[in-house]
This record gives C-alpha cells, structure tokens and sequence, in this order.
C-alpha cells in the first residue's frame, strides 16, 4: 500500500485519500520531518519541522504511535500544553 505521505527529488506528496483520520504521518525531505493528519472533518493538516534534534528523534520513529509518544513527551520536556 502506498504511504499517505512520500518525498522524493520532486517535494513532498500528500494522499489525503489514504488516511485515516486523527492519525499522524510522516516523511523526512531534506532534513526536514514533514508531518500531517486528517482531522475529524477531513481537513488535512500539514507542518514542518527543522529543529535538527527533533528530526533526527522523528526519524527513529517506526509508526504512528511512536510519533504520538515523541510528541507527548516533547511536549512535556518543553513545558508545552497542546
């Protein structure tokens, strides 16, 4: 099955029509994780990450849960309320 988010030499490519909602993706593009999800009412929400720590920790990442687990966790490392 194809991922809902991919890059390749031409940028970053979004399937909407792939994801579930409320799940979060994600693929890295020049040293950037890109991240996105449908929420509720299917609208599609996309962001970019640099922050070089933070990418690197994303890379690491192996599913959706993974990626949720890091983000609580930043979050509460940076005193972050979501």
């Amino acid at each position: 099955m194809d991922s809902p988010i991919s890059a390749d030499d031409g940028g970053v490519k979004f399937k909407p029509e792939l994801m579930e909602r409320e799940k979060l993706y994600h693929c890295i593009f020049k040293n950037k994780a890109m991240l996105g999800f449908k929420d509720s009412q299917d609208v599609l929400n996309c962001y970019e990450i640099e922050e070089e720590n933070l990418v690197e920790k994303i890379k690491k990442c192996d599913n959706a849960d993974d990626l949720e687990k890091l983000f609580d966790d930043y979050l509460k490392d940076q005193n972050l309320k979501n």
